[in-house]
Parts: structure tokens; C-alpha cells; sequence
């Protein structure tokens, strides 16, 4: 680094966001006693953390091990999602109270709900023996390895929200554009304003977004990414012949699969592929020649309906002045995700949060760091007042150590049954494609959407639409490229 400036030691900001999991969730008992490996304060669970059930009865928190049945398809069912559950288990009813001041404590009864609405859909899966009390299920570190190592061996942000308290679509429009133009669900699949790729293809910044096996579906959410030339986008395989051969852009989005056999670890696939998927991406990483000057952002979309104890707080700096959907202000961040930052410039059991008095770490701090690295404007209000995370950069010298030396990513011990799914994102993909909102889409042919409710109905269609879309790799990205 140069000039006190620690952004000056990055030239590789490489994010991967995953799908629908709370902080607590994840990794509220990574710390056995809420202390950092260097002596700082985490803001996780002690175990006395409870809800109540229908009955008034209190549900206490409890730790997912290897040992349980299914542990990789907990909690067992997808939890309500989106604006108005979100509130039910924040503030135990679908409206806000004012002043809108969370207690935290409607997420099994909300569960609950969500269970019997479930149960009654032939096409959501509920793993037998699934109860609402499943929701204070959170994660064992000894659960998933990966994870729990690289947040233990860099740094986890204890304090990143999710931009809105809502679902994926608009949180994930956050991340790329610091505002859902007043969208708070999911049936808007793109936007009409400048995006951060936009934004660094104006300033002469290389960019690439990276899809799993499929381009990528973020390609048809903004006007400025939808018209950008093919070799800014990738599959996975790409993404590894790029870390590998010192040819990674300034900025990388990675996508995880968005089938229901895939690693986006949204509730109830397979949890255990997305840790597959972090160690490769974390691997790929470390054995590039750019690792030195690399900063790794794993994060996650939303909370998903997923416990977490902690409130999101009432201060977020509407983005842009649209008028919110519900009448929602666009004043109020989302529930606690999981944040690991990965890079050898990182000292070891680092717990970083934003300054005392700062605007709290969310998905816009991404984009404020690549704005302050790169010297770029802001989109909106909202990342113009986000923290970046130039200070969790406070090594002079890079490590050489490998935190994942010796780490085995878990595998889980049977089929899951949730894999017969269409995912909501396979839905939202197929919904682009019918569009025709891929960049590269052949415009000739028939894009109605499918006719059978059915994953493999839906990655026929979507495949069979992108024919001829510009797509390296060819192999399959499990096997490496």
C-alpha cells in the first residue's frame, strides 16, 4: 500500500454472493464465547437466545451438527420471504409498528405460517419431520468447515446488513446499483438506472460477471450490462482460467447455480455445495499469481427468513428518492448476512464492523470500496453514504498461510429431496430469457415461457434460448477448468 491508502495494495476485488441465509443462522456460534482468535468482541449467539411458538412456549437457538439427520437441508422448508414476512419476524406482525422497532422475535411463529402454506404446494418441498421450532436451527462451525475457517482465518463482518429488508431481487439490485428504484419484491427482474457496471466500463475500469454453468443471470438486470460487449461475462470454468493465468479483471461478480441441485445454498438446497463451492472459489484465488493484491467479498443476498438476534438498524440513507412499494422508505436496512472479507493483507480473527457513528456495512460498502479504490462517483445517496472496507486491509506485508490447509468441504450423506424443485431463480432466469434480456439472445426464436413445471422443463428452455449466447469454459465447472 501506498500513501496510508490500503485500497492501493488491491488491484482484484472479487465478490461471490450467495443465496438466503442469516448471520446467526450461519455463523452466530463461530466464537464458543463471543470473543475473536484476537481478542475482539463478536456479536454472536450464546445459546440462551429464544422465540416464542404459537403456544407462548420459548424456542431457544440450538446448534446444527454433522451428526443430525439432513443437516445440509435445514431448516428443513424455505422460510417466508420478502417484505412483508420479513416484518412478521421482525416485529411480529405483517405492518411495521411505529416507531418500527424489531424485537426479533416472530420468526418461529412466522415459520409456522410459512410451514402450513408449504405443506399445501405441491411444488415446495418440506423435508419430513420438519417443525416451526426448525428455524432457531443455526449452524455448528464443525458444520460447515469452509466457511467457519475462512471467517475464523480473515475477517467476518459481524454488523453487514442486507440493503433492504426484503427479498432477493431487490437486495441483489442493491448490491450492483445502490437502489431497487422502489421495488420490494421479487417480481421485478430488471431495472431501468445505471448499475456499477455501467459505471466502471465509463471510467476505463475492467469488469466480468461470472454465471455458474449458464451466463450469467445478472446480465439482463440493468440497461448498461444487457448492451455491454460479450467478454465481460463468464462461467465459472472462465473465472478459473482467469485467476489462474493472472488475467482477472479490477472487478469479478460470481454467481453460484440457481438450479435446486445447485451450491446457491438457498433454503433447503444443499448447503454442503455451497461450501464446495467457496473452497473452490477460495482455492482458485490463492493459486493465482494475483492473490497478493486480491480482496475476496463472500456474502449473502438476504436473510431468507433465517433466525437472526440482532435488529437492523433504522438508519439507512434512502437510496435515491423513489417512492417505496408498501410504503416502505427505503429508511431501514435488512436482517444480519453472513460477510466473510478474504485477503493475505488481513490479520487473522479479525471482527470488522463499520466505524463508531458511520453508516453500518451492507451490500452498497461493495460498492463504495470499488468507488474509493478506483476514484469513481457514486450511484445514489446510498453508497455516496455507505462505509467501505478500505481498514480491514492492515497487513504491509501479504501472508502466505493456507486457512483452509487440511479442511475437508463437508458433503452431505443423502439425495435431498428438494433438488425435483424450479427454483425462484430458475424462475427468474426463465423470465429474462422469455424476454429475452440475456445479451447475445437470438431473437428468432420462440421464447414462451415453459409449459411444464418441472427443473428439468425449465433448464431445457433456458438452454435451449441461449443457443448460440457467447459462453466459454465447456467443462463442468465441479471438475475444475
Amino acid at each position: 500500500m501506498s500513501d496510508g491508502d490500503p485500497l492501493s495494495g488491491v488491484d482484484h476485488l472479487v465478490v461471490l454472493m450467495l443465496e438466503n441465509r442469516s448471520f446467526d443462522h450461519m455463523l452466530g456460534f463461530l466464537y464458543p464465547n463471543n470473543v475473536s482468535d484476537a481478542g475482539q468482541e463478536y456479536a454472536g449467539l450464546t445459546g440462551d437466545e429464544s422465540n416464542p411458538d404459537k403456544g407462548g412456549q420459548a424456542v431457544k437457538v440450538r446448534r446444527i451438527e454433522p451428526t443430525d439427520r439432513h443437516p445440509y437441508f435445514m431448516p428443513g422448508a424455505n422460510p417466508g420471504e420478502g417484505y412483508r414476512p420479513t416484518n412478521a419476524q421482525l416485529f411480529g406482525s405483517l405492518t411495521p409498528p411505529t416507531p418500527p422497532v424489531a424485537t426479533m422475535q416472530g420468526f418461529v411463529t412466522n415459520f409456522a405460517d410459512t410451514l402450513v402454506l408449504r405443506k399445501q404446494n405441491p411444488h415446495q418441498t418440506v423435508l419430513p419431520g420438519t417443525v416451526a421450532d426448525d428455524i432457531m436451527a443455526c449452524f455448528a462451525p464443525e458444520t460447515l468447515p469452509v466457511l467457519s475457517a475462512l471467517a475464523r482465518g480473515y475477517a467476518v463482518c459481524d454488523h453487514w446488513f442486507g440493503s433492504v429488508p426484503t427479498e432477493t431481487m431487490p437486495n441483489r439490485a442493491f448490491a450492483c446499483a445502490a437502489t431497487s428504484q422502489g421495488h420490494l419484491d421479487d417480481h421485478t427482474h430488471s431495472f431501468t438506472c445505471p448499475s456499477i457496471f455501467g459505471l466502471l466500463s465509463k471510467h476505463q475500469v475492467t469488469w466480468r460477471v461470472y454465471g455458474y454453468q449458464d451466463p450469467p443471470l445478472t446480465s439482463g438486470n440493468f440497461p448498461d450490462i444487457h448492451s455491454a460487449s460479450a467478454d465481460h461475462f463468464g462461467v465459472f470454468t472462465d473465472f478459473q482460467t482467469d485467476a489462474r493465468t493472472g488475467k482477472l479483471p479490477a472487478f469479478s461478480f460470481l454467481e453460484p447455480s440457481w438450479q435446486a441441485a445447485g451450491n446457491s445454498q438457498h433454503p433447503v438446497l444443499d448447503v454442503a455445495l455451497g461450501e464446495q463451492l467457496i473452497q473452490q472459489v477460495y482455492q482458485t484465488l490463492r493459486g493465482g499469481p494475483g492473490w497478493n493484491r486480491t480482496l475476496f467479498v463472500l456474502t449473502y443476498d438476504e436473510h431468507g427468513g433465517c433466525y437472526d438476534h440482532v435488529p437492523p438498524p433504522a438508519c439507512a440513507p434512502p437510496a435515491d428518492g423513489t417512492a417505496g412499494e408498501f410504503g416502505f422508505g427505503f429508511d431501514r436496512f435488512g436482517v444480519r448476512v453472513p460477510t466473510v472479507l478474504v485477503s493475505p493483507l488481513i490479520a487473522r480473527g479479525t471482527v470488522f464492523r463499520a466505524p463508531g457513528g458511520a453508516t453500518p456495512l451492507d451490500h452498497t460498502s461493495i460498492l463504495r470500496t470499488l468507488e474509493q479504490r478506483w476514484s469513481l462517483p457514486s450511484l445514489t445517496a446510498r453508497d455516496a453514504a455507505a462505509s467501505d472496507v478500505s481498514a480491514v486491509l492492515t497487513l504491509g506485508t501479504p501472508r502466505t498461510d493456507d486457512v483452509l490447509a487440511g479442511v475437508t468441504a463437508p458433503a452431505a450423506a443423502a439425495v435431498n429431496p428438494a433438488a425435483g424443485e424450479v427454483t425462484h431463480l430458475q424462475q427468474v432466469y426463465a423470465d429474462l430469457v422469455a424476454r429475452r434480456m440475456i445479451p447475445g439472445q437470438a431473437a428468432a426464436l420462440d421464447h414462451s415461457p415453459p409449459t411444464q413445471f418441472t427443473p428439468q422443463a425449465y433448464a431445457d428452455f433456458i438452454q435451449t434460448r441461449l443457443q448460440g449466447v457467447p459462453v466459454h469454459g465447456g467443462q463442468d465447472p465441479a471438475r475444475g477448468g
